[in-house]
């Protein structure tokens, strides 16, 4: 079995997901971290919950963000191979189940009275610590359009979403 230390990292530089090297501070690396730690923020969240549908959509969500992942990790030269290949991607049906689950949430007609102060019990401060990392994932995600790499509209707006749901999921785990 290969080693995961390839060493080809020494010298500050990674690579794109079709081989191309950048520096290790290259915004699309710096994205694809930011997102990474959505990913074990959703996974922290996942295990302070015991709702099985609450579950279910977290995983999915964490399904998605290793495909947005890979995409962002394209280079935009790649873009069209990445398209055309078979390699999972953010798609219209996933931000819809995003705004699906955003609408019976709010159906609920939660309770909060202005901002909210995490930390009113584990599970929603899980699930607050995870927006805060989708948001600035978003971030980063906004900020390589003026470095040259285009994104997608599905994977901006289920970024968008997920931060929107994630606060709803902890203002759920409050009540």
């Amino acid at each position: 079995m290969a080693s995961i230390a390839t060493r080809k990292g020494d010298d500050g530089t990674t690579s794109l997901l079709y081989g191309q090297r950048v520096p290790k501070d290259h915004p699309q690396i710096e994205a694809v971290g930011a997102f990474d730690a959505v990913n074990v923020a959703l996974g922290a969240a996942r295990l302070a919950n015991t709702d099985a549908t609450v579950v279910a959509l977290l995983l999915g969500i964490q399904q998605n963000l290793v495909a947005l992942m890979g995409e962002v990790a394209c280079a935009e030269a790649d873009v069209g191979r990445y398209l055309e290949s078979k390699l999972a991607r953010i798609t219209a049906a996933d931000v819809q189940r995003l705004d699906d689950a955003l609408a019976e949430l709010e159906s609920r007609k939660l309770p909060f009275d202005g901002w909210a102060t995490p930390g009113a019990n584990s599970r929603s401060l899980a699930f607050e610590q995870a927006r805060v990392a989708a948001r600035n994932a978003e971030r980063r995600l906004s900020a390589l359009p003026a470095h040259g790499r285009q994104v997608r509209p599905e994977v901006r707006q289920f970024t968008n979403r997920l931060s929107d749901l994630l606060w709803l999921l902890a203002r759920a785990a409050e009540s």
